[in-house]
C-alpha cells in the first residue's frame, strides 16, 4: 500500500448548509486533505469564496488545506489566504505575472507554494520554477466549474511530470473528472493526489466514496 498516495476531497462539490458535517465524513475516513477552489468570475467564469470562508473552514478542520486560486493578479491576495489557514497555495501559472516571487512570497509566509496548470497550456512553461514549487497541479479539465469529464489528452502531461516530481521532491496531483471510472488511468500516469469533487460529495455518503476512490489507488 503506497500512503503517499492520496484523496483530496473538494469542498466545492460539498453542501455548505451542512459543510461541518460533510467534512466530518471525509475525515472519519481517512481524509487528510482538503481542496479549497478560490475563483474570481474574472480569471474563470464562475466566482465561489475568499479568505473569509477559508477562515471558517480552517476552524472546522485539522486537515492540510490546500487552496487553489483561479483569481487573477494572484500576487495581491497571497498573504491574506495563508493568513486565513491555507497550508499549501496554488497560483495558476496562466495568470502570474511574478511567477518566482510568488513562490517565494508564499514560502516567506509559511506556506507551500505551488503551481497549477491548465490543459492547453503547454508543460514547458513550467520548467523555470520546477526547482521553486511544493506542488504541481494538472488540471484534467478546464477550471471553472465542477463536474466536468477528464480531458484524456492531458494524460502524458502527468507522465511527462512524474520523473521531475521525483527530481525536484514536489507533490504531483490531478483534478479535474477523477471519479471511480477514471481514477486508474491518472494513478497510472503517476499522479500521487487526486482531487475529487462530485464523485465524493455527490450524493449522500461522501465517507464511502471516498473509501472507494482510495481503494482504487491502494490495491
Amino acid at each position: 500500500m503506497n500512503n503517499y498516495k492520496q484523496i483530496v476531497p473538494s469542498l466545492l462539490s460539498a453542501d455548505f448548509a451542512k459543510l461541518e458535517e460533510e467534512i466530518r465524513a471525509v475525515e472519519k475516513s481517512g481524509a487528510k486533505r482538503l481542496h479549497l477552489d478560490v475563483m474570481d468570475g474574472h480569471f474563470v467564469p464562475n466566482i465561489t469564496f475568499g479568505p473569509i470562508i477559508v477562515k471558517a473552514i480552517r476552524k472546522l478542520t485539522d486537515c492540510h488545506l490546500e487552496t487553489h486560486l483561479m483569481i487573477s493578479e494572484p500576487e495581491k491576495y497571497l498573504k491574506q489566504f495563508i493568513e486565513a489557514g491555507s497550508d499549501t497555495l496554488l497560483f495558476q501559472i496562466e495568470a502570474g505575472q511574478n511567477i518566482s516571487e510568488n513562490l517565494g512570497r508564499i514560502r516567506e509566509l509559511g506556506a507551500k507554494p505551488g503551481l497549477v496548470i491548465n490543459p492547453p497550456t503547454k508543460f514547458e512553461k513550467l520548467e523555470p520554477y520546477l526547482d521553486k514549487i511544493d506542488h504541481l497541479l494538472i488540471m484534467t479539465v478546464n477550471p471553472g466549474f465542477g463536474g466536468q469529464k477528464l480531458i484524456t489528452d492531458v494524460i502524458e502531461k502527468i507522465k511527462r511530470a512524474r520523473p521531475l516530481a521525483d527530481k525536484y521532491n514536489f507533490r504531483l496531483e490531478v483534478d479535474g473528472g477523477v471519479n471511480l471510472s477514471t481514477i486508474e488511468q491518472v494513478d497510472k500516469a503517476g499522479a500521487d493526489l487526486f482531487v475529487a469533487g462530485s464523485a465524493v460529495f455527490g450524493d449522500s455518503d461522501p465517507g464511502r466514496n471516498f473509501q472507494q476512490l482510495e481503494q482504487r489507488i491502494k490495491t
